[in-house]
């Protein structure tokens, strides 16, 4: 990995870069949240997309366009229980305006859940910051329908990387908890699909432990789930994405966790991503690589806690596309809205850059 952002190359035949986004993914449109005992205005932001495609839409190397339908539910009931899924869809459809906060969180494995009303939502639920809206089960079946549909692209060969502008975002749902501003986890069931041609890599450089997708293939050795993420000691989800935990069973030794302390800088991350992630990939030889792209990482951003640089994410792009495997990247964080667009540019140049005019081993 260099030490040197990437340098853009001028061919007239750039690269260009399908992109799957649905205007409608805006209409879940959270009002607030609580931290530390402070309301203060929601950061996973209906402006967030905007800014990504503005950004996108200047330089002309991304062909903009929305899944061609919403996921169906059978295909979210593959990854998701069947209970969480139609507790979604029934919970937002009773909401007619407002939001939803679920305030009550049983140790559920206790209990049953009520058979009917929103207060179920904290039986489904990680936290207070992820509320319902009328639109929530709507977009989040959007966000996965991009995430899905650009696994599907990749299946057929059409494509030989895409990316999938899903809002909201995924990593922290689990197969029956929604949470950390997530409904479905669009990495996972994207993996789902993609797993029909051989053995998957998740690779998850969110600045928040990606527990939701960890959860899901934690006993899969068809999965290997890598996330570099800042220490769970100091910050959320708190209960996972120690380096203790590798996978179980026939899972076992497929789960990398690499967690940091604040402060990371692009010196830093680049060793970990040299020194740990490339040789478990190499090492796993997957057929195909999902990575859900956080940008909280940035040195700036109002929720992590990294010093990751604008120029390193074209690094770490190319880095990405240097391993030659159709891939797919997923949005899942990044709340410093006025510099979100930028840095995803920034990656998705840097991995269209490296892979210049070749082409790169596709699925079929």
């Amino acid at each position: 990995m260099s030490s040197r952002p990437t340098a853009r190359r001028t061919s007239s035949r750039s690269r260009r870069m399908r992109v799957l986004y649905h205007r409608d993914q805006l209409r879940h449109r959270p009002r607030f949240e609580w931290v530390s005992g402070k309301r203060v205005e929601h950061f996973e932001r209906s402006s967030r997309p905007g800014r990504i495609l503005t950004a996108l839409e200047r330089c002309h190397r991304f062909e903009i366009t929305p899944p061609k339908k919403p996921l169906p539910m059978a295909e979210l009931e593959r990854t998701h229980t069947p209970e969480l899924v139609r507790f979604l869809r029934r919970a937002c459809g009773q909401i007619r305006e407002g939001t939803y906060y679920p305030n009550v969180f049983p140790k559920r494995y206790s209990l049953t859940a009520p058979a009917e009303g929103l207060a179920r939502a904290g039986f489904y639920c990680l936290d207070a910051g992820t509320p319902l809206t009328r639109w929530s089960y709507d977009a989040a079946r959007l966000a996965a329908a991009c995430a899905v549909e650009g696994a599907q692209l990749l299946l057929d060969g059409r494509e030989s990387e895409v990316y999938a502008l899903s809002r909201p975002p995924g990593h922290h749902a689990e197969a029956d908890l929604f949470g950390g501003y997530c409904y479905f986890n669009n990495a996972a069931l994207a993996a789902n699909r993609l797993r029909a041609a051989g053995r998957v890599a998740i690779v998850d450089i969110d600045f928040h432990h990606g527990n939701g997708t960890q959860a899901i293939f934690w006993k899969d050795p068809d999965v290997l789930f890598v996330s570099i993420h800042g220490r769970p000691e100091d910050f959320y989800p708190y209960f996972s994405g120690y380096a203790g935990e590798t996978g179980e069973g026939r899972g076992k030794g497929t789960t990398l966790n690499l967690p940091m302390p604040a402060g990371v800088d692009d010196a830093a991350y680049r060793r970990q991503i040299e020194r740990r992630v490339v040789p478990a990939l190499q090492a796993f030889a997957p057929r195909s690589l999902i990575v859900s792209a956080g940008f909280d990482t940035w040195l700036g951003d109002p929720v992590g806690e990294f010093d990751l640089t604008t120029p390193f994410y074209a690094e770490l792009g190319d880095r990405f596309a240097r391993l030659g495997l159709p891939t797919l990247v997923v949005q899942e964080g990044g709340y410093q809205v006025s510099q979100l667009g930028e840095n995803v540019r920034t990656f998705l140049e840097g991995f269209l850059d490296a892979r210049g005019d070749s082409t790169p081993r596709r699925m079929k």
